[in-house]
């Protein structure tokens, strides 16, 4: 078989595989539905079980109105378990609280706040082997620079899921998932107790976040705990 032909069985297997994958996204069930346009989706192996019973981690938004040539976004983070044929919804965000806040217009004016921006970071079996936590990573900001937080989520009693851990700053915060996966790096702005938002103690710190018999820690104490 030449380079070439074996370039064309290549490229027809890789379109199947994606059509595959394509065909079989189509065929998932939520319940209930997603709102909004999904952005971003992970499985999750919450209680370390197979690929075909994981958990879907999904970050979606929904358009709430524009003005000024800008459009404004309700961001969800919503967390679904597979059972009995369809993918159930155990967890969403802003809901039920976590990183998330309803938006709201502004009073007089085609402006919806808090504008807001989150992202899944990984997964990673952070508080016992063979079961995974999500990392999550959300900003949200109105007048000023606004509040940054990672959150780490976990299974719960009762088939559910939620945050076992939220670190929050002020202005910006980064997470990173360590090499090896046992830890979380957080990178950001340090501030002391009497510096103000615009002029940060230390720009740019990192932090490791760890989980250590039955309790969350962070070295150094940078960032607080929420």
């Amino acid at each position: 078989m030449s380079k070439f032909t074996r370039a064309l069985v290549a490229i027809g297997a890789l379109s199947f595989g994606a059509a595959a994958v394509a065909a079989q996204s189509s065929k998932v069930t939520w319940m209930p539905p997603v709102p909004g346009t999904i952005v971003q989706q992970s499985p999750v192996a919450f209680n370390g079980e197979s690929a075909a019973s994981q958990w879907r981690a999904i970050i979606s938004k929904q358009l709430v109105g524009s003005g000024n040539g800008q459009r404004f976004y309700q961001w969800y983070l919503s967390i679904y378990v597979p059972r009995q044929g369809a993918y159930r919804l155990r967890y969403q965000s802003p809901k039920a609280g976590g990183p998330l806040s309803h938006v709201e217009q502004a009073h007089g004016a085609k402006m919806w706040f808090p504008i807001a921006d989150i992202r899944i970071v990984g997964t990673a079996q952070l508080m016992r082997p063979g079961a995974q936590q999500l990392v999550v990573q959300s900003h949200e900001m109105a007048a000023d620079c606004g509040s940054a937080a990672v959150t780490i989520f976990s299974s719960k009693p009762g088939d559910s899921a939620g945050p076992a851990v939220t670190i929050g700053n002020y202005c910006d915060l980064r997470a990173k998932i360590a090499a090896g996966g046992g830890s979380i790096e957080l990178t950001g702005p340090y501030y002391a107790a009497n510096a103000a938002l615009c002029c940060p103690t230390k720009a740019n710190v990192t932090a490791t976040l760890r989980y250590r018999d039955g309790k969350w820690s962070e070295s150094p104490n940078y960032f607080k705990f929420e």
